[in-house]
Formats: structure tokens, sequence, C-alpha cells
């Protein structure tokens, strides 16, 4: 039969199928990453009115006798599309085994149904044809005619698939506690989330502080390296072969692992020259001015004996071993990117000695990371850790493991002999540490649920000794390298230890584990875990390179108060200085100069360790139940919010740490947030799911940050224009009219500083190489480039698209011709004409809604501790006047239901935030510090003036 007569047939097929009903179902086909950009395939597939319930059956359309040649063609198409569509993108997966089937099935009635045109939508490519589609019957016309047939036959395959799912899932009707255990009620493929080869690649370092590091160590090749899971452990990882390999390969494995031999540092650090110049001083005291030089040698003994001890090799892999079974068990897989560690292994063998800074988002990551380097070949990772977390059991095995804690005696005064001597004895441990190679891990962040700042005190001050280390020319220079650890969600059982007033025990620990295993017992959905090693920088080159961008700087009572209160228009051309970490013993013997180099080289790298981590599918799902959809959402449009966000994330050049189909993922998902989302079956065929009220919404709140810094400039520019539109319509206005409203660049300008100044830092983690203004240049672009601002021509103004001779301010037309230090867009005469207004686009208005929620906690929190200031009871510490405002919070939780603002840190970081602005004062006093109501702040006024500036950044 000749291929003409078979396309002939098909075509008059297709012709008659166009007076048959359509049922259109949402499907969404796979989800794939092409390098850095998402590409979501959807096709709306049909339903013939013959397998509708509500329809009579149809004749078939068209019969078609194909030769053998025909055939065997077509079983090799239908081969194709089975490896495409039947499995995820990377291969993870089986088809649905009644799927084809049903193909046979239909392809056996010689049912042909009209193909429904496909939808692509590529960033960064203009729409196809009039509304943006191509049809498949243009498809036919225009391409070859076996590829024509080739796409009515993946047609006929997806209906077919998609009504075997709609039978399942009519067959369910059940209450919500059924609905987790069979799968929402649909027939879903048993994939689980793992992650894909292609990318963006994350973890650069600042080109602008560290230029050469930049360069270095990278190469373009290794970004296609893919991912690694840590925690697989096959057969093939040992060097032994057969069946009782495979059942002790855990064993066999952390047996070979290399340990390098470590020395007893012991007497080099007795004759250290810091050690022997203490001994010396304290020798002639025999008067009783001084202590002999026996009982100094006792004491550095004692010192080093708390602060460290000599890896143990067997224990080193017995605990590897034990570690490996218990991750395995906890986690699905624990992913690690090998173009990462590969440009670590190109640090390590450079020579100088890393240090790796990292977040702290759980107790597990100091077991985790030191872990991963050990099974990667970097030999045994010192970690630093805070010694009041564990007991004096526990340290004493965490020291044999390579574990470092500071002595108690380092944060006494500077004049102390005591304080002397134990800083003097950690700096001699820490250099010899550098000396010999070995890597470092310091922990940036303060460990979960304290309620302290967000930068560690005792990290900065570890960091601080690196930094003496390598200007003092003990060793020539150190790689730092920035890291992190993300969790789809912590076990539920460890983070409610650091919660207990007592520290963490041995027997309390283990107990913690159990219940974690527990937990996960029987449990089909366990959670992912990302690892992040940014690329290493030099800390010669960073300190050299950061000086030059130091300038002034204001505190935020100076820049902010006058504005408040309406005394000042104008926002101050200065930077904002704020720090609430506490600066402890080891970091205040370092110049005032050498505090500031380590409090902004600490910011900067938790920067880089934030923005090269990975936002995982419990981040997303959270953000859009909690900004989203907050009243409930049905899961049908749940899976196309959840590739819509996901697609945003991509294209910011943030890293997610999932894929897979769609459907399982949300799934996955869904199953690991059951004790905070609700599923119920309110209509056939489909599940609405809605966060639970409470503690349900406070947990959604803390995964939702993970998402914040990707759409944090996004947030910041939305919440602006609307403290702009606030004092000049109705916030309740329609969007219409708020697109009639000019906004000119001045105001934008103006708008996104002051919500800059008011924000803390620890939240923006802006880097301390980039002014304010920049950052303000940089939020305008993103509203542009997102589409939610248009520039509007106006009536006296040059058109924006002249390019044309410009005019120049004076203020560059007399500069020399080799001075470009005031050569900004600025000083342009044009730019002081620009404006803006909103874009009347039909997604906009939610999407901006969506992006002023973002930042709704926090500065609902604020407005509410403004409100608390007539009903707080001051003067009282700053812990007891947290308390207050923590209960406040909860009870207007309670009553207007924002269970999300019901958070203690928040209240910690208000009470900080009014400090700094000169709302709240702290006094000494013989009870202690106590906190006192600033005086120009005490009239209820000004109390009503501070609320109303907080509230006009709130969308509601």
């Amino acid at each position: 039969m000749k291929l003409s007569t078979i396309l002939r047939a098909l075509r008059a097929a297709l012709k008659q199928r166009e007076e048959v009903p359509r049922v259109p179902t949402p499907g969404i086909s796979r989800m794939c990453f092409n390098q850095g950009c998402e590409l979501f395939t959807k096709t709306p597939s049909v339903l013939t009115a013959g397998n509708h319930p509500n329809q009579p059956p149809q004749k078939a359309q068209a019969r078609l006798r194909l030769g053998a040649g025909w055939s065997r063609l077509l079983a090799t198409c239908i081969r194709g599309v089975k490896c495409g569509m039947g499995r995820s993108f990377t291969g993870g997966g089986d088809s649905d085994p009644s799927f084809f089937p049903s193909l046979r099935a239909a392809f056996d009635a010689r049912t042909l149904r009209r193909p429904e045109p496909s939808r692509f939508r590529i960033r960064g490519l203009p729409a196809l044809g009039s509304q943006g589609m191509i049809g498949r019957e243009q498809a036919v016309r225009g391409l070859p005619r076996i590829l024509a047939f080739r796409e009515a036959l993946i047609d006929t395959m997806k209906g077919a698939r998609l009504q075997t799912q709609q039978n399942e899932r009519n067959r369910y009707h059940g209450p919500e506690t059924c609905l987790w255990s069979s799968g929402f009620g649909m027939k879903l493929e048993a994939v689980t989330p793992f992650l894909g080869k292609y990318r963006p690649f994350v973890g650069r370092c600042c080109q602008t502080c560290t230029p050469k590091s930049w360069e270095s160590l990278f190469h373009r090749s290794i970004m296609d390296l893919g991912f690694c899971n840590v925690i697989l452990v096959k057969e093939e990882n040992t060097r032994f072969r057969g069946w009782l390999v495979r059942k002790l390969c855990y064993f066999l494995w952390s047996m070979e692992q290399q340990i390098p031999p470590c020395q007893d540092a012991l007497q080099k650090i007795m004759e250290s020259p810091g050690v022997q110049n203490i001994i010396s001083g304290r020798a002639p005291g025999r008067d009783g001015e001084g202590q002999a030089p026996g009982l100094v040698k006792k004491e550095v003994r004692r010192i080093v004996d708390h602060m460290q001890a000599t890896p143990r090799p067997l224990l080193l892999r017995l605990f590897s071993w034990v570690l490996l079974r218990f991750l395995n068990c906890l986690f699905l897989n624990v992913q690690l990117h090998k173009g990462h560690m590969k440009m670590v292994h190109k640090a390590a063998q450079a020579g100088s000695p890393l240090v790796l800074l990292s977040t702290h988002k759980s107790l597990l990551d100091g077991i985790l990371l030191p872990f991963v380097l050990f099974a990667q070949g970097l030999g045994v990772l010192r970690v630093a850790w805070d010694p009041h977390i564990c007991s004096p059991v526990l340290r004493t095995l965490l020291r044999k493991l390579g574990w470092l804690f500071l002595p108690q005696e380092a944060n006494l005064a500077l004049g102390s002999s005591e304080g002397v001597l134990a800083r003097a004895v950690v700096h001699t441990v820490l250099d010899q540490l550098l000396v010999s190679g070995q890597p470092l891990l310091i922990f940036l962040e303060e460990p979960p649920g304290a309620q302290r700042p967000r930068l560690s005190a005792l990290g900065q001050a570890w960091l601080g000794m690196v930094v003496q280390a390598v200007q003092a020319n003990v060793v020539p220079d150190v790689l730092l390298v920035p890291a992190a650890v993300t969790y789809d969600l912590v076990p539920d059982a460890l983070p409610d230890v650091h919660h207990d007033s007592t520290p963490l025990g041995l027997w309390t620990g283990t107990l913690a584990v159990l219940r974690s295993l527990r937990s996960c017992w029987g449990c089909s959905h366990r959670a992912c875990v990302r690892v992040h090693l940014a690329q290493p920088f030099s800390l010669q080159e960073y300190t050299i390179n950061a000086r030059s961008c130091w300038g002034s700087r204001q505190t935020l009572e100076q820049l902010l108060q006058p504005i408040v209160l309406g005394q000042w228009t104008v926002v101050p051309d200065t930077e904002k200085e704020q720090e609430w970490t506490p600066v402890i013993g080891p970091l205040l013997a370092l110049k005032e100069e050498d505090q500031l180099l380590v409090r902004r080289l600490s910011r900067h790298v938790l920067h880089a360790s934030v923005a090269s981590s990975a936002v995982m599918s419990t981040a997303i799902m959270a953000t859009l139940l909690l900004f989203k959809h907050h009243k409930g959402v049905f899961l049908s449009q749940l899976l196309g919010e959840f590739s819509w966000l996901t697609e945003e994330t991509l294209l910011r050049g943030f890293d997610v740490g999932f894929s897979g189909q769609l459907r399982c993922l949300v799934q996955h998902t869904l199953s690991l947030l059951r004790a905070h989302v609700a599923l119920l079956h309110v209509r056939q065929g489909d599940l609405l799911v809605v966060p639970r009220p409470g503690p349900g919404i406070m947990h959604l709140a803390r995964l939702s940050a993970e998402l914040l810094p990707a759409f944090l400039s996004e947030a910041v520019g939305a919440c602006a224009v609307r403290g702009l539109l606030a004092g000049r319509m109705r916030p309740e206005g329609r969007w219409e009219l708020q697109g009639l409203e000019l906004l000119s660049q001045n105001e934008l300008y103006r708008q996104i500083l002051l919500l800059l100044h008011l924000l803390p830092q620890d939240l923006l983690l802006l880097q301390p190489c980039q002014s304010s203004y920049c950052y303000c240049q940089e939020v305008l672009d993103r509203l542009i480039q997102c589409g939610l601002l248009v520039a509007e021509e106006t009536p006296g103004s040059r058109p924006t698209c002249d390019t044309g001779r410009q005019s120049f301010s004076s203020k560059l037309l007399w500069k020399p011709s080799g001075d470009f230090t005031d050569s900004d867009s600025d000083d342009f005469e044009e730019t002081k004409g620009r404006y803006f207004r909103l874009s009347q686009q039909s997604r906009c208005p939610d999407f901006f809604l969506f992006l002023c929620r973002l930042l709704s906690p926090l500065l609902k929190a604020f407005a509410q501790a403004a409100a608390f200031l007539c009903q707080g009871q001051l003067p009282d510490t700053e812990s007891g006047y947290m308390e207050q405002l923590f209960k406040f919070l909860q009870a207007s939780a309670q009553d207007e239901g924002l269970f999300e603002c019901a958070d203690p840190k928040l209240a910690a970081c208000a009470i900080w935030t009014f400090k700094d602005l000169g709302v709240l004062q702290q006094m000494p006093s013989p009870a202690g510090h106590m906190l006192h109501l600033s005086p120009t702040f005490v009239s209820r006024q000004n109390q009503e003036k501070l609320e109303q500036f907080i509230r006009q950044f709130i969308c509601i």
C-alpha cells in the first residue's frame, strides 16, 4: 500500500473528527532542564466522545491495511515514543504497564483521533502562529509525511494513557486518610525525585573581589560532569567481588578508605614561640607574681586536650560505616556535583590549606560535610564546633573523630592572664593545623533554633584567627570554600535537641537517632539532600581587593529615623552600618580594621553559600501554598503552578534540588508535607490541597524562606512600588487604575532605599562590595525584565528609542579624559525624565501580589511590634521583652490568622531593628542591661508614624 494512500486516509479521518466534541484534560507530559532554561511541553490531551462516559460510542473513522515494511516502521516509531514518554528524561522510572495495552486496543479498533495543537513555551523565543501555537495539521503540510504520521500516533498514545489514569481516578472515593496511602487517588508512576544532568552552574566566586580566583580552578567542561550520590556504595566501589561482598560492601568500603597519618602536635605546641614567651614571662614569678613553668605547661596540656585529640583511624572507619548505614536509612540520596568536587580537588593540589565556610541548617551538617569530603578522598576534615552544644562525654568522642572545641578561657577579657594563655594556645593549634595542610570546617551561621543573630560569633572568631595566621605569614595563603547543605526536610527528632536547656549528651543523641530511624521505618518517601561546594578563592587576594571597597557608613537611627518622623525627605547618600553579632575574645584581640574585614568577609561568604544552595521541592510547594494559594488549590492547578515556579527559579540563576516527572514530584513533596497539608476530595477526579492552620503554616513559612533569595530583588521592588502607590490611591484599587499612575525613577530609587534600610542585613545578605545604589538599579532592572514595569514616554522628554547625541551634565564636561570615577549613567540628564507604569498584562496582578507577600511575614511582624509599643511592659530585659512580643504575635495569629508571623526569630529581629532605629534603648542597671522606650517614641503620635511607615510596604 502506498504512503500517499495512507496519508489520504489519515487526513480523511482527521477531517471527520472535527465535528466530534472534545473534553480537554490538562496534562504535562514531561519536564526537562536544558542548560539553565526549563522547557515544559504542555499537551492538552483530549478524550474522544466514545471514551467519555456521557457520550455515545463512535464508529471507527478509518481503517488502514499496512504491509510488512510499514508494520516494522510503525513498531520502530512506537518503541521510540515509548522510550521518550514512558520514562523521565534522565532515564529513571518505567512506563505505565497499562498504557501500551490501551494503545494496542485503540489501534486495533482503527480509531484515529484528531490531534490537539501542542503548546511549546520557551523563554527568549518569539511565539509562533497567530495564537502562539502550531497545529498538527499545519505540521503535516510543512513537514515530511512520516513525521506527521508519527505525531498522530503520539497523540493517540497520550489519549489512551490519559484515559487509563482517568479511569483510575474515577474509581477512587475515600476519606483524607486514604488519599495519602493510595497516591492521591490517581495512578502515578513510582518515580522518586533525582537530579538531572543539565542545570545552571552555580557557585562562582565574586569577580569584583577575587578576579584571579574567578579565572582559575574553573573550566567549562566541569559544568557537564553531573551529580553523584555520595551514600550510594556498591560492589564496584570495593576491591572485591562476589555475593558476600554485595552484602558487606558498606563495611568493606569504609575499611578501605585512606586516612593520612596525624602526628601528635602537643610537643610542637609546647615549643611554639607564643607559648614559650608566656612561659618565660611567668617563670621569674616565684614571689607570688606568677606561676611556675611546670604549672604553665600543665595548663597548656589541659587546654590542648580540651581543644583536640589525635584522630583514631579505626574509630574513623567504624564511624563512617555506621554513618553510611544511618544516612541510607534516613535519606533517599545525598547528591554532590562532580564539577564542584573537581574544583575543590584542584584547590587541594595547589598546596594551600582549605578552609570550608558553611551555613548551618541542621546539627547533621557537622557530621554530613566531613563524611562527604572523607568519602571523596580529601582526608579527615577538622570541624570547629560549639562546645556548649555537647556534653563532656560526647565532646571526648568527637575530639577523637577530628572535632575542635574553643576553650572557655579564650573568651575572657584581654587583660586576663588565663585568657591570654588560652588564646595563645588556640592560635598555636590553628597554626599547626594550617601548616600540616588539613582542611578545616567553620560554620558561619548559628545552630538551628538559637535565638541569636544569624552570623555566628564563634565562626567569626575562628575565621579571624585564620586571617591573622595569613597576615602573620604562618602560611602564604588560604583557599576559602563556601559550602552549604540543603534538605527536603530536616529529620523531625534532631532539631528539637537544640531547644533543650541541657547540652546534647551521648545517650540523648543516640535516642534522637533512634527516633529518626523509627520515623523513617516503612516510609516510602524519604527526603533528599544536596551538598554544595562553591568555587574556592584566595584569602590573600580578597584581603587586598576588599579594602578598596570600603566607604563611609551611618547607623540606622541616623539614616531612617528623621524620615520616619517626617523631618527629612531626602535619603542620605551613604551605606547602613548594622552589626548584630557580638565580638568575642579571639576576635577582640585583632585590630579594628581587621575586625571589620572579618565581618564583611563572613557576610560575603555567607552570601556565596546561599546563592549556590539549591531550592528543594518542599520550599517551592510551601511558597505556593502559603503566598499564592493560602485558601487552597486543586491538585490539577497545583501541577502547573509548581512547574511555573520551578521555571522562574531556574531563570534567575538558582539551581533546584530535584527533577523527574512532574506529577511524581508533586506527590513526593506533598507526602513529605503530609503533617502540614490536608488533602480533600471535594469533586470527582481532583483533590483540594489546603495548608493546615496553626503550626502547619509556621512550618511552611520556615520552608518558604529557602526560596526568598531567588526572588528577593523582585520582592523588594514590588513592596517599594506598593509603598509608592499607597500614598496616591487606596490599596484595594483596581489594577487598571494603578497602572495609570506614572512612577518616576527617582521616586522608585527612594522607596527601594528606604525598604533596604528597614530590612535587616541578615535577611538581605548584600555583598559588601556592592553599594545600595547599585542594588537599587538591579532591583529596577529585575522589575522591567519580569514585565511588571514598562517604560513610559513623557510629553516633554526625549523618546527612549532615540539614539541621537545625548547631553552630558556639567559634572562630566570638565573631567579629565582619563578619569572614569563619575561615569555613571546617572550623570546623563536624560535619566531624570525616565518614568514607568505598571504593566497591564493579565498575569501581572497575581505575580505582583505574590512578590509582595514574600516579605509579608517579616514586615507584618515589624508592624505588630510597632503597635505593641504602647502595650509592652518596659523597662524589661531583652529576653523578657522578646517573650512579651512573641506572646502578642501568637495572640494576633489566633485572632487574625497570621500564623506565619508567630515566630520567635521574627520577634527577636523586630526588637534588634527597633534598637538600631532608636525606638528602644538599652541602659545599664543593677539587674543588668534593661530595655527602655526612647523619649522620641514615647508619644503615641510617633508610634503611629512608625507603624504607618512600615505598613505602606505591606500588601494585604
